[in-house]
């Protein structure tokens, strides 16, 4: 399966940097600092921003204050991401200005996790600090596309969680789902990781035995 393109748009998190294990590290402290369950809260998180996971579960009163404290938090929870698997051999061999990086995190955060994955800072980086609405909204997708001068719909846009799925969609791009959370969620294409997509030419290949049921 080849998938034509002029640009490719990954989100950071789950696609780019493991960091399922710092999240739930600072996430569940937080909550128990609040009072509140740490599973429940870490379920809630992937794909959205800080801000907007904080605004869900505490009283207006407290959020800037709540904010600060997880975002202090990931930030020195950073140091346990690594690479996903793939993701430093895709983005190394990827021509200057083809590509950007879309995440929820923070700029500070973002850039903490790829540090501590070993990968390149992209030339393009849209993060929470730049968007007026997070994912599922398409902002930050659209914004990502425009700063390298191309239209969404010949990005690519690889996704893991069902909020950030809806952004690619809804910006015009076509998905690649990465991992089990994007299963079911409208992706064209779902692959285990990145060592499931190959650059060839100018073209994406999907990789068949990385390819999961969508």
């Amino acid at each position: 399966m080849k998938l034509p393109h002029r640009a490719i748009l990954f989100d950071s998190d789950g696609v780019l940097v493991d960091s399922d294990a710092s999240v739930h590290s600072a996430w569940s402290r937080w909550a128990i600092f609040y009072g509140l369950d740490p599973d429940e809260v870490a379920d809630m998180v992937h794909g959205r921003r800080s801000a907007d996971t904080v605004a869900l579960l505490v009283p207006a009163e407290q959020q800037q204050e709540a904010l600060s404290t997880v975002d202090r938090y990931e930030v020195e929870d950073a140091l346990q991401v690594t690479a996903m698997p793939g993701s430093r051999e895709l983005v190394t061999g990827l021509p200057a200005g083809s590509w950007a990086v879309v995440t929820s995190a923070v700029t500070a955060l973002a850039l903490a996790r790829l540090r501590a994955a070993g990968l390149p800072r992209p030339e393009v980086l849209v993060t929470a600090d730049d968007v007026t609405a997070g994912k599922p909204s398409p902002e930050g997708y659209r914004a990502a596309a425009a700063r390298l001068g191309v239209d969404p719909a010949d990005c690519i846009v690889c996704e893991d969680s069902p909020a950030g799925i809806r952004a690619g969609l809804d910006a015009g791009a076509t998905v690649v789902g990465i991992g089990e959370r994007a299963r079911g969620n409208g992706a064209a294409v779902v692959v285990q990781d990145l060592r499931g997509l190959r650059l060839v030419g100018g073209d994406l290949v999907v990789q068949e035995e990385y390819r999961l049921p969508g």
